[in-house]
């Protein structure tokens, strides 16, 4: 069946016209900033939850690992959710989810039940970014886009950022229950502003199908890669609980499977996720640009604050106020890059953004005991200003080159490229740093020197791969805006 004939059927619950989108935008926009702070605090708050339960690191991790797998299953279904409910039903559902799930992990005596409760957490926080972004695709008009998708990037940006600073402060004088218990009221305000804005400004199918071999091998798939990625870095250091190469194995081949099930099912309109989007010429650049830049992001992310501490000997809360100049400067200029797309397109943005981020990773090659905060700083600025004007170009050219009906297909795609690239992200810089610190201490050097080895073959490593990127981003442009329910459109 060609992209033409997949039109969506007669929709049960009518889309309704939203006359202000702004609140309804920003209520979602909040609500996603507060899911993935969220997601962003446990790293610095995992050394205080660890002494106080008596847990080892390898047991702790998993605090970070579980979240990790249950949005690598989550994500894909978000296709599905958002073709078969309306937007409101599945707001409340995520939120109510998202806000049992801290309930737990803030009342939790032990570690079985706050990893229960970072669990239920993790449901509700995979659907809030494909959620926010077909929402804005479909109430937003195309030429005003680049500036929402902006406002968005300032979530995907500073959420992260801020995640180790709010944690470290509130770790100053507070237990780590505290983190979620601050969580919980913004979460509930969030639901109860929902009542009043959040309308269903989508069109629903009530004929999709939910395909139970899809969600089995989506799971088996996505969840192995990102798990044995996840797990390299343990591998390397000789604290892997199985051999890595089993479960990405295991995701590799169920991914497979479920790839050739989703090409067979999107024939009836039955795919699980619509491999559809790929048609695009303009989706597939973008999505693969986005794997680098998440890799960049993710890995750059993780690395910096073993090297500040490690290395520099600077405490958790230093580190987080180090990280936080870099976070807010993406999120500043979201906005700015968002208004210069929707005048001028992604190829004048996506270009210098990855030149610049390029040659941020090989300053940060540079690194090394005798670095200077001000470059480091300096760095890690220029580092987020470079993906900052790649983020939004490439997220609003790749879903505004697809049609309608696909917008919640295109979204769990991206979601999910996300969820796997920041794993193999982590899993490359933490790898490679694993490596060479091991090599480095069987030749004779002590633990600063050999870690500020292994920070430098990573980053080495991660400004080669960017700098191959700017290769592709040469390629990038502006896609033509395709009618509702038509295939997709020629480039300019």
């Amino acid at each position: 069946m060609t992209l033409q004939d997949s039109s969506p059927q007669t929709s049960s619950v009518p889309a309704q016209t939203v006359a202000k989108p702004g609140p309804v935008i920003a209520l979602l926009v909040v609500s996603a900033f507060v899911v993935i702070l969220n997601e962003t605090t446990m790293g610095v708050a995992l050394t205080d939850i660890m002494k106080d339960l008596g847990i080892t690191t390898g047991l702790g991790q998993w605090l970070t690992t579980g979240f990790l797998l249950t949005m690598a299953v989550v994500i894909p279904l978000t296709g599905f959710l958002l073709s078969r409910f309306t937007i409101r039903q599945v707001y409340f559902s995520a939120m109510s989810l998202f806000a049992v799930g801290t309930l737990i992990a803030a009342l939790a005596p032990g570690f079985e039940l706050l990893l229960a409760g970072r669990i239920v957490q993790a449901l509700g926080t995979g659907v809030m970014m494909p959620l926010l972004f077909t929402t804005v695709l479909t109430i937003v008009p195309a030429s005003h886009r680049g500036r929402m998708m902006g406002v968005i990037t300032i979530v995907i940006a500073v959420a992260p950022a801020v995640g180790p600073t709010v944690s470290g402060l509130i770790l100053q004088s507070l237990t780590w229950h505290a983190i979620f218990w601050i969580m919980l009221p913004i979460a509930l305000l969030a639901i109860g502003l929902g009542l009043i804005w959040v309308r269903n400004v989508t069109d629903t199918n009530p004929h999709a199908r939910f395909d139970v071999l899809s969600v089995v091998l989506s799971a088996l798939g996505f969840g192995g890669l990102i798990y044995g990625l996840s797990s390299i870095g343990e591998a390397a250091s000789g604290h892997a609980p199985v051999p890595v190469w089993i479960p990405i194995v295991v995701g590799a081949v169920a991914l497979t499977v479920f790839v050739l099930r989703q090409l067979q099912l999107q024939k009836v309109d039955g795919a699980l996720l619509d491999l559809r989007v790929f048609q695009s010429k303009s989706f597939s650049l973008a999505v693969a640009l986005v794997v680098i830049v998440m890799s960049a992001l993710f890995g750059s992310l993780i690395l910096l604050p073993i090297y500040l501490q490690q290395v520099l000997g600077l405490d958790t809360l230093g580190v987080g106020l180090m990280l936080l100049p870099g976070g807010v400067l993406m999120g500043a200029i979201a906005p700015v890059v968002g208004n210069l797309f929707d005048k001028y397109g992604p190829t004048p943005l996506v270009i210098p953004g990855m030149v610049i981020a390029a040659g941020a990773l090989w300053g940060m090659a540079t690194f090394d005991q005798t670095t200077s905060v001000i470059w480091i700083i300096a760095v890690h600025l220029a580092l987020n200003l470079g993906l900052g004007f790649v983020f939004t170009p490439l997220m609003t050219s790749a879903l505004g080159s697809l049609p309608s009906h696909l917008y919640p297909h295109g979204s769990a795609v991206v979601g999910t490229v996300q969820q796997v690239a920041g794993a193999a992200g982590t899993a490359l810089f933490v790898t490679l740093m694993s490596v060479t610190l091991a090599s480095s201490l069987s030749a004779g050097a002590d633990q600063v020197t050999a870690t500020a080895n292994g920070v430098h073959a990573a980053f080495f490593v991660g400004a080669i791969v960017a700098s191959a990127a700017v290769v592709l981003a040469l390629f990038v442009r502006k896609p033509a805006e395709p009618v509702h329910g038509e295939g997709i459109p020629t480039v300019h």
